[in-house]
């Protein structure tokens, strides 16, 4: 399965020139859903050709895919792709490019963590007609989806805006381990060394820094460890301020929000006490050198190096997602083997927290244009009802069977044990071309927790075979830590469009001020008694009264709280 599917970060709700610039050039009236208009009945799957949008990986050819092919003979669709990169900025700019021209496809397909249409952009596109909504096609030619739909309410709140639409499918990825995104790996082997135990509380986890620093933990007689580091991506604070005060944000770059509900009111956790103390101690860590200086400004490479470094380990721990984040799997020395996730700190007043993060991201990756006749979406929504089911996920994200895939043995044993093994991904060999065979995250779409979890894994945690098996059993040690009152869900929550713009704003400024003053606070370059008066007021001068007015406004107006 896929491993980080979160990598790219979920996009605040942006109201981008380019936009504008599309809608400017986009004309036409509503689509024919919007109109009334009854959609042709068609039996069979007569001959049809799509062009469609889709980000292309380097080891992909998806004109020649395997699963391309595939749809060509199922459903008789030849596919015209205009790709685009991985690359999440180039990926949305051209994206937005080929709006604003007006030549735009028939279909986007999309992957949320490189790129795709945020809720706004739904809403301000359905506006013009240039979105077809999806209800009418999905009630009359795809069974599967509505049947995901209705078995998963929170699927359907997040597909569905306020006026009952749906303007596009997002993908949803119901990932265990994406969910608990706030882990710290530690390397088990210097603590078996070093005598000591996993650190429980703040202070353990001061005194097991410690020695990581000053013992030689890797035995080469160098003070070259690196006790604790991270990157401006897999972030370091929320997995630390959790033992302070509950932290909703992911790393990975997936929610940099701090937003939180109190008694069914929108809050801020930013500027409260309890942040304040959480900054405080890791304050100290820092003057106390146990934390790496390059941990909040280096990407995510350079904290591979680290991990990889040639020659003796040096990493002592990092907060990522998963250790494949700074360590390559497989390492010659079975470096990898050695990292294990340390549960929530409790902090000195009780706290022992850990930020749920809903593991969808809202907007859309499947979304129809007016460009597309009526013949054209209704083979489009096919191939996407086909792709929901458990045959059409396992070919349209793996590919051939045989090739890439294959049905479990007897003996295999799913990731979740209480499930029958469906299928079981074939290993490619160290080095080999990829095999083009899948359209991997492109067709990840009713990917419910059964379905993930009934893929055959193996029973070896520190295996190759069997990461993923450590990635699901590693965090059962933080789920339940979450304060389910504390979310706010902003996957449900849809911001009109004539206030995406300012809200676009006032979440950048905010978020952005919130993680400078928290970095010059941790580094001493601000200090949290003298400095954190006027750090709040700042809070207060960048319009928080006004994001959270808006934000509880359209939080009010959420169905099935």
């Amino acid at each position: 399965m896929s491993l980080h599917l979160g990598k790219r970060g979920q996009a605040a709700i942006v109201g981008l020139s380019l936009l504008s610039l599309a809608l400017a050039a986009c004309s036409g009236g509503k689509a024919d859903d919007t109109q009334g208009k009854p959609l042709p009945t068609i039996t069979g799957n007569p001959p049809v050709t799509l062009n469609v949008f889709a980000p292309q990986s380097a080891d992909w050819n998806l004109a020649t895919n395997d699963f391309t092919n595939a749809v060509k003979q199922k459903f008789n669709i030849t596919i015209k792709w205009q790709t685009t990169t991985f690359d999440g900025g180039p990926a949305k700019e051209k994206r937005q490019i080929s709006l604003a021209s007006g030549d735009y496809p028939d279909l986007y397909l999309l992957i949320p963590w490189v790129d795709q249409f945020s809720q706004a952009d739904l809403l301000k596109l359905s506006n013009q007609g240039v979105v077809v909504p999806l209800n009418q096609l999905i009630d009359q030619y795809a069974p599967t989806i509505k049947k995901a739909l209705d078995t998963s309410p929170g699927y359907k709140e997040m597909a569905t805006a306020p006026d009952g639409k749906i303007y596009g499918m997002p993908q949803w990825v119901d990932c265990f381990h994406c969910s608990y995104q706030d882990k710290l790996w530690m390397n088990s082997t210097w603590l078996k060394k070093l005598g000591l135990q996993q650190p429980k509380t703040t202070e353990d986890m001061r005194k097991v820094l410690q020695a990581f620093k000053t013992q030689d933990p890797n035995g080469n007689g160098k003070a070259d460890e690196i006790p604790l580091s991270a990157d401006v991506r897999d972030v370091l604070i929320p997995y630390f301020m959790n033992a302070f005060i509950y932290d909703p944000q992911g790393t990975s770059g997936n929610n940099n929000s701090t937003l939180v509900l109190k008694d069914g009111k929108v809050d801020l956790q930013a500027n409260k006490d309890g942040w304040r103390e959480g900054l405080r101690y890791l304050n100290s860590l820092y003057k106390e050198g146990l934390i790496d200086k390059g941990a909040f400004t280096q990407n995510p490479d350079a904290l591979s190096q680290q991990g990889n470094h040639a020659g003796s380990v040096i990493l002592g721990s990092a907060t990522v997602l998963h250790p494949g984040e700074f360590v390559t799997t497989g390492s010659p020395d079975g470096r990898d083997k050695q990292y294990d996730a340390v549960p929530p700190l409790t902090g000195p007043e009780g706290a022992n927290y850990t930020g749920y993060n809903f593991p969808s991201v809202p907007g859309a990756t499947f979304v129809l244009t007016n460009k597309a006749t009526p013949e054209k979406q209704i083979a489009a929504i096919k191939l996407l009802d086909y792709i929901f089911t458990d045959d059409g996920q396992i070919n349209g994200q793996f590919g051939t069977e045989g090739k890439t895939w294959t049905k479990p043995a007897s003996g295999d044993v799913a990731l979740d044990k209480s499930l029958k093994p469906i299928f079981k991904q074939i290993p490619q060999k160290v080095g080999s071309k990829p095999p083009n065979s899948g359209w991997g995250a492109l067709a990840q779409y009713n990917n419910t927790a059964t379905f993930r979890n009934s893929e055959a894994i193996s029973t070896d945690l520190y295996s190759q075979a069997g990461y993923e098996r450590r990635l699901f059993e590693a965090t059962k040690l933080y789920a339940g830590h979450e304060d389910k009152a504390q979310i706010y869900p902003f996957w449900k929550v849809w911001i009109e469009p004539t206030l995406a713009a300012e809200v676009s704003t006032l979440q950048t400024n905010i978020e952005n001020y919130t993680q400078q003053n928290a970095l010059q606070f941790i580094t001493g370059s601000k200090n949290l008694d003298s400095d954190w008066d006027a750090y709040v007021k700042g809070l207060d001068g960048l319009g928080l009264k006004r994001y959270l007015e808006i934000q509880q406004a359209a939080y009010d107006k959420v169905p099935n709280k």
